[in-house]
Formats: C-alpha cells, structure tokens, sequence
C-alpha cells in the first residue's frame, strides 16, 4: 500500500496541471489575461520542488489546508466569475490563434 505522502504528492501534481490548464486558457483566451497569469503562478505551489519547499517553511497541518482553499478559490472563480466553460468553448473555435478581448 502506498504512503500517504506519495498520494498526496500525486494529488498535488494533478491539481498543478489543472491549475495551470485554467490559467492557460485564462491568460490566451477571454477577457482578464492577468487572471490568468496569477492562476499560473499560484498553480506553482502545487508542484514538487515548492511542495517540498512550502513543507518546510510551513507546518504540515497547515499546508494542507492553504493548498485546500487556494485550489477552492481557484476552482470557485474560474468556474463562477471567470467562465472556464466558454473559454475552452472559444479556445477550440480558435485554435491556435489566441483572442484576448479585453485588451
């Protein structure tokens, strides 16, 4: 049986991917390229080196529940407010050239 701390690193590298996926689609297609880049940057916390880092700089018990609600705040706004849904239905029209409306 795996280690609960390789389950969680796993889990913590497939939430990066979404992560940074959303943030992908949030900075090349849409209106709010800068949300984009700030999803991308906090998508970083979940992958292995700043994992590690984030582990010895903060208490187990609270790194957890840091990476909790970054990834609800992430999920909450870019399904809600940002909607995902429509700018992957835009990347798709528009594969490879980039639309960003707001600009």
């Amino acid at each position: 049986m795996p280690n609960k701390d390789f389950i969680y690193q796993c889990f913590s590298i497939l939430f990066g991917v979404l992560f940074s996926f959303i943030g992908v689609v949030n900075t090349f297609w849409g209106n709010d390229p800068y949300y984009g880049l700030i999803i991308l940057l906090l998508s970083l916390l979940f992958y292995l080196p700043l994992v590690d880092l984030i582990r010895t700089t903060i208490q187990k018990k609270y790194s957890f529940p840091l990476k909790l609600l970054i990834g609800f705040l992430i999920l909450w706004t870019s399904l809600g407010v940002g909607e995902l849904f429509d700018k992957v239905k835009l990347m798709i029209e528009t594969f490879p050239f980039t639309n960003i409306t707001g600009i």
